[in-house]
């Protein structure tokens, strides 16, 4: 019996440590309406832009679940890959990310267990200046799909 028999039936396999991935996108107006119409945040931060200009951020901003959002797909579909849940993130936000910016969800594998589908991961999301928008740590399982 093989030690990464955890991995055996998920998708794509275990991952190695180290392994990396990143998906991108540019930041729209539509992306804070659609995130306001499945969880009814309507922060004036986001909505607001008299007030937002006279906030700290100088501007609209998108709310964290967008930011952190772009997280998912990268689990999702590319390290670990199809199959994968967050059992936990611990998340720190640092820098507003603004419509029209575009972002860059980064994942990096920091463990694996061999005897069950866990991994611990290193995120973080980029704007298009390279700046951290947030970064954290992250838990994932990835449910087996193979018969």
């Amino acid at each position: 019996m093989s030690n990464k028999q955890g991995w055996n039936k998920t998708l794509r396999g275990m991952p190695a440590v180290g392994a990396r991935a990143a998906r991108s996108r540019k930041i729209t107006r539509k992306d804070i309406e659609l995130f306001t119409e499945l969880t009814g945040d309507h922060n004036p931060l986001h909505y607001d832009e008299k007030l937002a200009k006279a906030s700290v951020f100088g501007g609209l901003i998108v709310q964290g679940g967008v930011t952190s959002g772009i997280l998912n797909a990268v689990v999702a579909e590319d390290i670990p890959g199809p199959g994968t849940v967050f059992l936990g993130m611990e998340l720190k936000f640092s820098k507003g990310v603004y419509v029209g910016d575009e972002i860059t969800g980064e994942v990096s594998v920091k463990s694996v267990r061999e005897d069950k589908p866990i991994c611990t991961l290193d995120v973080a999301v980029r704007n298009q200046h390279g700046d951290i928008c947030l970064n954290g740590t992250a838990t994932t399982y990835t449910v087996p799909l193979k018969p």
